[in-house]
């Protein structure tokens, strides 16, 4: 079994939790990402998503996969947008890199497919997650290199509605299309919502704001109360 296939493995039918805050909240701090990514796998996560170099950095001690993202400027393709940030999280330590899967020119002119051959011909045992806006990106993805496709991008690139919950739909439609891993991610926000992601066909299901966002946490909570009869 190569070290990738084993990767891959330990992710199978697991939980990955995403462990991100926004620009200036509280929580913006490489260290208190990584503290919270070390209860995460406490918890049982089967490996953390992290954005960020120095989050990455901060984490190299977690005993599970690190699917690792450089979020950067403001144009449609932000996601680990050039070979550049790619290489920079690959050398960070990443066991995974994610970045933008979509059918959208990227910021450095280059193809998805030629970012994937260049990031693994200096990095060849790195494994790339193609954050996905719909099925049909995960067939170009798939065409492209990538080893693992992500729902992550539905509902934010105009070519599908953006859902209220998770799109259990395009994780279906992705699966169907493509034969690589499907991790599904992208407004998953209760054990059932998982459960359901899991049952059409996800290879993982990937939690974010639910379980490491006490802000937004907190809101569904105060939210209840001032709507209360």
């Amino acid at each position: 079994m190569t070290e990738s296939a084993g990767v891959l493995r330990s992710i199978e039918g697991g939980l990955v939790v995403s462990c991100q805050a926004y620009p200036d909240e509280p929580m913006r701090d490489a260290e208190t990402m990584a503290r919270i990514a070390r209860a995460a796998v406490l918890g049982g996560a089967a490996a953390i998503r992290l954005q960020g170099i120095a989050d990455i950095r901060a984490a190299s001690d977690l005993t599970v996969p690190v699917i690792g993202l450089w979020k950067d400027g403001d144009a449609d393709v932000f996601i680990t947008p050039t070979l550049e940030h790619a290489l920079a999280v690959a050398a960070a330590g990443a066991d995974i890199v994610a970045l933008d899967g979509t059918r959208r020119p990227r910021p450095d002119g280059r193809t998805l497919a030629e970012t994937i051959a260049q990031l693994k011909g200096q990095h060849p045992d790195v494994l790339v997650m193609a954050d996905c806006g719909s099925a049909a990106d995960g067939v170009q993805a798939e065409a492209a290199g990538a080893d693992i496709l992500g729902t992550t991008l539905s509902g934010y690139t105009g070519e599908r509605p953006k859902t209220t919950g998770a799109d259990i739909e395009v994780i279906a439609q992705m699966v169907a299309a493509c034969t690589l891993p499907v991790i599904a991610e992208g407004r998953i926000h209760t054990p059932s919502v998982v459960a359901a992601a899991r049952a059409a066909g996800a290879f993982a299901v990937c939690v974010g704001t639910a379980i490491t966002h006490p802000t937004t946490i907190t809101s569904w909570f105060a939210d209840a109360l001032s709507h209360r009869i």
